[in-house]
């Protein structure tokens, strides 16, 4: 149990592990990422986060490090390939064990500015802005009509299409049809997919909203002088008080936004300190240095009050929900399970932060796919600051 005055992002957070990089490292010859050589990896990785990763996406220790630096080059070198491709971006992803980066582009003649950094090229038909376009237009269709049509739709930039997902493909049509995206763009895939927020009125561990309630903590952050952690809109409305793991009290929800996003901001009072440390498996700390946006394809991991630790891959990063409470968007999508009580915990990927748990479908038993709300979008809306060390 932990003490008032312990950190309340170790209250009840989840972490991940998980990075990015760009030139591959043999996994039988990588060594462990460090301090001195990759910026923003753990200098050492906790013995039982390999065996999480080992378990769940069947690496050797070796090949999940090499990982976690590759993925980490792969995020870093992302944004500088997309600023120089401009409008010819096609998005990028990362595949293999060890993590290669693929860059796709919509002229043929920028294949050396992305092998020049080291990536693999494609030719794709459709640029990034015009993916992101035709989802977006799927989204105010969406908020126009309450139609269940769809129950998910993202941009997947490995097929160089937006995806969605529905149990009943000509409703799907139709609900394209009617946003006016042009039927070349979109993929439709019947799917039995039913997301729901993942939140739990049971109790537990973690921390309580207004004293019934419970969710995971996700990051810590400040608000100039102000301590405090960001989680699941779901979670809680703006006022609602919560407490500890230990049922002390622990803080107020600030602000809180649901559906739409599903993000949140609690402040917290003086008993409890926000740090950088996030739990990890079998009580391993990991200390977060940033909010780096890890590529899809990228492992990463979560944990959460109710299903502790497990990981999986980044599938998409911009996708659109329809929870029975209505329409999310801006989501990202992975093959990490959870269940309900693991809303609002944290995805990390190394340790940089990805997101808070948002919802999903199955569970950790038979496996499931889950959604988390980016992070960033969270610290600019509040003008919150990330904890790091």
């Amino acid at each position: 149990m932990l003490r008032s005055h312990r950190p309340a992002l170790t209250a009840g957070c989840a972490i991940a592990i998980a990075a990015l990089s760009l030139t591959a490292i043999p996994a039988a010859a990588a060594p462990g990422p460090t301090a001195e050589t990759t910026a923003g990896v753990p200098a050492e990785v906790p013995a039982e986060m390999l065996d999480s990763m080992r378990r769940d996406l069947g690496l050797t220790a070796d090949e999940a490090r090499a990982r976690i630096t590759n993925e980490y080059r792969a995020g870093t070198a992302t944004p500088a390939l997309r600023q120089s491709l401009g409008t010819a971006f096609g998005g990028a992803w990362v595949t293999g064990k060890t993590a290669e980066l693929t860059v796709a582009t919509t002229d043929q003649g920028r294949h050396g500015v992305i092998t020049a950094a080291g990536a693999k090229a494609v030719t794709v038909s459709h640029s990034l802005d015009d993916l992101t376009a035709a989802k977006d237009a799927l989204d105010r269709t969406a908020e126009r009509r309450a139609s269940t049509a769809a129950s998910v739709w993202y941009v997947d930039v490995k097929t160089n299409s937006v995806v969605v997902q529905s149990t009943d493909p000509a409703r799907a049509s139709d609900f394209v049809a009617a946003s006016g995206v042009s039927p070349g763009v979109v993929r439709i895939v019947e799917s039995d997919e039913q997301p729901q927020p993942l939140d739990d009125v049971r109790g537990g561990e973690a921390y309580y909203i207004n004293g019934t309630a419970r969710c995971s903590i996700g990051f810590s952050v400040t608000k100039g002088s102000q301590g405090g952690f960001v989680t699941a809109g779901h979670c809680g409305e703006a006022g609602a008080t919560t407490t500890g793991v230990n049922r002390t009290a622990q803080g107020t929800f600030q602000a809180s936004r649901f559906p739409g996003n599903d993000y949140a901001w609690v402040s917290v009072n003086s008993d409890w300190k926000p740090t950088p440390a996030v739990l990890g498996p079998g009580g391993a700390i990991v200390t977060v240095a940033g909010s780096q946006q890890a590529p899809v394809g990228s492992s990463v991991c979560r944990s959460g009050s109710t299903t502790g630790w497990h990981c999986g891959t980044i599938e998409q990063l911009d996708t659109s929900v329809r929870y029975a409470e209505g329409l999310v968007s801006g989501l990202s999508r992975t093959t990490v399970c959870a269940e309900p009580g693991d809303s609002g915990g944290s995805y990390i990927s190394g340790s940089q932060a990805q997101g808070v748990t948002s919802g999903g479908s199955g569970d950790c038993t038979a496996g499931g796919t889950t959604y988390f709300q980016p992070v960033n979008p969270i610290l600019t809306a509040y003008g919150l600051a990330l904890t790091t060390g």
